[in-house]
Protein backbone atom coordinates (compact mmCIF):
# COMPACT_ATOMS: atom_id res chain seq x y z
CA UNK A 1 0.00 0.00 0.00
CA UNK A 2 1.22 3.24 -0.78
CA UNK A 3 0.21 6.50 1.08
CA UNK A 4 -0.37 9.71 -0.70
CA UNK A 5 0.43 12.86 1.14
CA UNK A 6 -0.95 16.07 -0.18
CA UNK A 7 0.52 19.66 0.53
CA UNK A 8 3.35 18.57 2.09
CA UNK A 9 6.47 20.48 3.39
CA UNK A 10 9.12 19.59 5.41
CA UNK A 11 7.15 19.68 9.05
CA UNK A 12 4.01 18.17 7.72
CA UNK A 13 1.26 17.70 5.36
CA UNK A 14 -1.75 18.87 5.32
CA UNK A 15 -3.34 15.36 4.12
CA UNK A 16 -2.25 11.95 3.84
CA UNK A 17 -4.51 9.33 2.05
CA UNK A 18 -4.07 5.83 3.87
CA UNK A 19 -5.56 3.08 1.91
CA UNK A 20 -9.36 4.06 2.05
CA UNK A 21 -8.80 6.59 4.95
CA UNK A 22 -7.98 10.57 4.70
CA UNK A 23 -6.11 11.73 7.63
CA UNK A 24 -6.27 15.75 7.60
CA UNK A 25 -3.66 17.71 9.76
CA UNK A 26 -5.19 20.47 12.15
CA UNK A 27 -6.50 23.70 10.44
CA UNK A 28 -7.09 26.67 11.63
CA UNK A 29 -8.71 30.29 9.65
CA UNK A 30 -6.20 31.94 7.12
CA UNK A 31 -8.15 35.10 8.52
CA UNK A 32 -7.18 34.92 11.94
CA UNK A 33 -9.18 38.78 12.44
CA UNK A 34 -12.33 36.71 11.81
CA UNK A 35 -14.62 35.99 14.59
CA UNK A 36 -15.22 32.74 16.22
CA UNK A 37 -17.76 31.37 13.53
CA UNK A 38 -16.12 33.26 10.50
CA UNK A 39 -12.48 31.59 11.64
CA UNK A 40 -14.80 28.10 11.42
CA UNK A 41 -16.43 28.85 8.48
CA UNK A 42 -12.60 29.71 6.56
CA UNK A 43 -11.18 26.35 8.06
CA UNK A 44 -14.49 24.39 7.03
CA UNK A 45 -14.24 25.74 3.74
CA UNK A 46 -10.74 24.30 3.86
CA UNK A 47 -11.11 21.09 4.46
CA UNK A 48 -13.40 20.74 1.39
CA UNK A 49 -10.35 22.12 -0.50
CA UNK A 50 -8.38 19.43 1.17
CA UNK A 51 -10.97 16.45 1.09
CA UNK A 52 -11.51 17.24 -2.88
CA UNK A 53 -7.87 16.67 -2.99
CA UNK A 54 -7.33 13.45 -1.50
CA UNK A 55 -10.75 12.48 -3.76
CA UNK A 56 -13.75 12.42 -0.64
CA UNK A 57 -15.99 15.40 0.37
CA UNK A 58 -17.93 15.64 3.67
CA UNK A 59 -19.97 13.33 2.95
CA UNK A 60 -17.73 10.67 3.89
CA UNK A 61 -16.51 12.31 7.07
CA UNK A 62 -15.77 9.71 10.00
CA UNK A 63 -14.48 11.61 12.73
CA UNK A 64 -13.83 15.34 13.67
CA UNK A 65 -11.68 17.11 16.94
CA UNK A 66 -12.34 20.44 17.64
CA UNK A 67 -10.46 22.68 19.92
CA UNK A 68 -11.82 26.04 20.62
CA UNK A 69 -9.68 28.86 22.96
CA UNK A 70 -12.89 29.52 24.31
CA UNK A 71 -16.09 27.45 25.42
CA UNK A 72 -18.28 30.93 25.65
CA UNK A 73 -17.89 30.91 22.15
CA UNK A 74 -18.95 27.37 21.37
CA UNK A 75 -22.15 28.21 20.51
CA UNK A 76 -20.99 30.52 17.09
CA UNK A 77 -18.54 27.69 16.33
CA UNK A 78 -21.28 25.37 16.06
CA UNK A 79 -23.47 27.94 14.27
CA UNK A 80 -20.92 27.48 11.34
CA UNK A 81 -20.53 23.58 11.84
CA UNK A 82 -24.37 22.89 12.27
CA UNK A 83 -24.65 25.05 9.01
CA UNK A 84 -21.88 22.99 7.27
CA UNK A 85 -22.81 19.23 8.00
CA UNK A 86 -26.34 20.13 7.65
CA UNK A 87 -26.62 17.96 4.29
CA UNK A 88 -24.70 14.81 5.14
CA UNK A 89 -24.17 12.35 8.01
CA UNK A 90 -22.30 14.16 11.04
CA UNK A 91 -19.01 12.38 11.65
CA UNK A 92 -18.54 10.98 15.52
CA UNK A 93 -16.95 14.68 17.04
CA UNK A 94 -15.22 15.87 19.82
CA UNK A 95 -14.84 19.51 21.15
CA UNK A 96 -12.66 20.70 23.86
CA UNK A 97 -11.39 23.96 24.82
CA UNK A 98 -7.50 24.64 24.20
CA UNK A 99 -4.86 27.42 23.98
CA UNK A 100 -3.92 27.09 20.47
CA UNK A 101 -0.37 27.79 18.61
CA UNK A 102 -1.08 31.60 18.29
CA UNK A 103 -3.21 33.40 20.11
CA UNK A 104 -5.45 34.88 17.57
CA UNK A 105 -6.65 31.69 16.69
CA UNK A 106 -9.91 30.47 17.89
CA UNK A 107 -10.45 27.41 16.67
CA UNK A 108 -8.67 24.28 15.12
CA UNK A 109 -10.16 21.33 13.69
CA UNK A 110 -8.78 18.06 12.33
CA UNK A 111 -11.05 15.59 10.73
CA UNK A 112 -10.81 12.11 9.23
CA UNK A 113 -13.13 10.76 6.21
CA UNK A 114 -13.31 7.92 4.32
CA UNK A 115 -12.65 7.68 0.31
CA UNK A 116 -15.90 7.09 -1.72
CA UNK A 117 -16.82 3.36 -2.53
CA UNK A 118 -14.61 2.58 0.77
Amino acid sequence: MTDRYIDSSHRMSQAIVHGNTVYLAGQVASDASADMRGQTEQILQGIEQLLAKAGTDKQHLLSATIWVTDMAEFAEMNLAWDAWVADCRPPVRACVESKLAKPEWKVEIMVIAALPGA
